[in-house]
């Protein structure tokens, strides 16, 4: 494969867990409390919060959290399968 490919699929992943975790958040908060509700708003975080560095002249802040729900874990698999049916 071409490093263009590669990086194509590699943001069309994010791109699947990012509007996943999305949608499974919209379609939670209108789901009633129960089962289904718990199943697309429930979320794993992975990661280390945000440390804020100060330091006399420059500040900044390093950090990486990843929100993972079931939604999200299923976007990536639609387009894991997407890219094996038509690329692969």
């Amino acid at each position: 494969m071409k490093k263009r490919e590669i990086t194509f699929i590699i943001v069309a992943l994010l791109l699947g867990a990012i509007l996943g975790g999305f949608v499974g958040e919209i379609i939670g908060s209108f789901l009633p409390p129960g089962a289904a509700k718990t199943l697309f708003t429930k979320s794993l975080r992975i990661g280390f919060e945000p440390t804020r560095v100060e330091l006399y002249s420059i500040s900044f802040t390093v950090g990486l959290m990843f929100k993972i729900n079931f939604m999200s874990v299923l976007g990536v698999l639609l387009v894991i399968i997407y890219f094996r049916w038509w690329y692969i």
